[in-house]
């Protein structure tokens, strides 16, 4: 009789997974072993938790892959670079070394772009995400608001190779990509875009990300900006008043504790009604406002 610690039934293999998870500190660690148990057998989250009930007995390959993946993961590889892929709204983004992570409270940004996008006067109104990493924002806007043209713009080399591949993927024929540093990008829009949207880098320099997926994975050019966290901020305020026309909106992201401090920069370079908005837990997670 195989002994309970060694059993091949997917069941037991879950529950060995889920106890190192929990050992390494991992948030969630329950859904994470089914989620890498799904990457290994090919399968949904669903199919692992109805292969489970049923009793099903992995072979000792699917099994010794299942493990390698735990053991990656108790490192705290995040689990998106270890499958490879990251939800966002109804998209799945190619991620990896070198490209932020998209995270679920992003997706409030962009709901507040694509909503802007929608309100907009124009029948193809026009968009730019900044420094659009994994290609999220933009995506989404293009892809959830298909009378707009969607322009993003990306400096990074590193996060460029995944931003490319997920345009490719998601082939979005209103979407444009461009590699060019965010000073200087799109000037043929200049006074044309009714939403900025971005995602900036906002860690102060001297913080240090709690978690260990952060702190370890994440690409640095994608978490600090500057003493405040806000010099890449500063930035977007003056890039996206040359490229809004009167009326458009900028869309920004940032840490909880950021929100006035944005709406200040925001108001002394000329926006108006600057708003900070709170995610669905109710922290503040991104500021807007109106170009006058």
């Amino acid at each position: 009789m195989v002994s309970p610690e060694l059993s091949p039934a997917l069941a037991a293999v879950l529950r060995r997974a889920v106890a190192r998870l929990t050992d390494a500190g991992v948030p969630d660690p329950d859904v994470d072993a089914e989620l890498l148990a799904a990457f290994a057998l090919n399968t949904s989250r669903g199919g692992v938790q109805a292969a489970a009930v049923r009793g099903d007995v992995l072979e000792p390959d699917v099994r010794g892959r299942v493990e390698d993946l735990v053991a990656r993961r108790v490192t705290r590889e995040p689990l998106q670079h270890i499958i490879g892929t990251a939800p966002f709204r109804h998209l799945e983004l190619r991620v990896g070394p070198g490209v932020f992570v998209p995270r679920p409270e992003t997706e409030m940004v962009a709901q507040l772009a694509i909503d802007a996008l929608e309100a907009a006067a124009s029948a193809s109104p026009v968009a730019v995400d900044l420094g659009t990493g994994s290609g999220a924002i933009a995506l989404a806007m293009a892809t959830e608001v298909p009378h707009a043209r969607v322009f993003a713009a990306e400096n990074s080399v590193d996060a460029f190779v995944w931003t490319k591949e997920n345009f490719e993927r998601v082939g979005a024929a209103n979407a444009q990509l461009a590699f060019i540093d965010l000073e200087h990008a799109f000037p043929e829009l200049d006074g044309t875009v009714s939403v900025v949207a971005s995602n900036p880098p906002y860690v102060p320099d001297a913080a240090i990300p709690r978690d260990p997926e952060v702190r370890l994975f994440d690409p640095p050019v994608a978490l600090y900006g500057g003493a405040d966290g806000l010099d890449v901020v500063r930035i977007l305020s003056g890039v996206g008043l040359r490229l809004a026309h009167p009326g458009g909106l900028i869309v920004i992201e940032h840490g909880e504790w950021q929100g006035e401090s944005i709406r200040e920069i925001l108001a002394a370079d000329g926006w108006r009604s600057a708003s900070t908005h709170p995610d669905l837990t109710t922290r503040d997670r991104a500021t807007t406002a109106i170009r006058p």
